[in-house]
């Protein structure tokens, strides 16, 4: 693998990010509308927007993130632009390598925007630092990435890639904690809970909730999340097929 061509893969994406505004929009206004309701109808109950937006500040750049992905990597296949690009030297890690920096930016941006106007405009309040809050919205961001580009190569149309979402990502928002605490979920789901990588996610914001300091839980939650997005992209790689058939 070679930076030089991993790089023109970044830009590549990236310029189509900027000719495609709609998606623009959908990356970087939608998890940010998304908070905004949400303080929007906990206005008069900061303790409850406090318990629910930092999760969720992390948990809407994530599904964002993995439904735009998915999308995008498996219209590069349908289209045949893979299949040209790996004609040439250009390997399938380079690829993903390239989308995940291009989108990996994406996540930063994105990220910054949500939780600026999180901390700013609604009015948030954790107990630990803010921007560790921002870095974690980040890594969920890529984790939803490597997810999305993983979980492209099993699908053959767009409207499969889209009901990903719902099938791998609305158990796992019942599951994470943010409803019930996990230690309080049945044996079998707090089993269950534990292989999925939103449970860390979720875990890692809720101690910076409720902790000043950083604690090791928070360091272990970060940790885990991070080796399930580099994990992902390793299967991303492995796995993405030149062309759907």
């Amino acid at each position: 693998m070679t930076l030089r061509r991993t790089g023109a893969t970044t830009r590549r994406v990236l310029r189509q990010l900027g000719h495609d505004p709609r998606t623009v929009a959908l990356l970087l206004a939608v998890p940010a509308v998304l908070m905004g309701l949400l303080a929007w109808i906990l206005r008069s109950r900061d303790a409850d927007f406090s318990r629910f937006g930092p999760p969720l500040l992390g948990i809407f750049p994530l599904i964002v993130m993995f439904l735009v992905t998915s999308v995008a990597t498996l219209r590069e296949r349908t289209n045949g632009t893979l299949e040209r690009l790996l004609t040439m030297p250009l390997t399938k890690a380079e690829f993903v390598m390239g989308y995940a920096l291009a989108f990996g930016f994406t996540a930063v941006v994105q990220a910054i925007v949500v939780s600026g106007l999180s901390f700013g405009l609604y009015g948030l309040h954790v107990s630990g630092s803010a921007w560790l809050v921002v870095v974690v919205a980040v890594v969920d961001a890529l984790l939803g990435t490597a997810l999305g580009l993983s979980l492209s190569a099993l699908a053959s149309t767009e409207f499969q890639a889209v009901q990903f979402m719902p099938a791998f990502i609305l158990p796992q928002l019942l599951l994470c904690g943010i409803i019930v605490p996990r230690s309080e979920l049945p044996t079998a789901l707090h089993w269950l809970s534990d292989i999925l990588p939103m449970s860390y996610a979720v875990g890692a914001t809720q101690q910076l909730s409720t902790s000043v300091a950083v604690t090791s839980e928070f360091l272990v939650d970060i940790g885990v999340v991070g080796m399930f997005a580099a994990a992902a992209l390793l299967l991303g790689a492995a796995t993405l097929r030149r062309r759907t058939r």
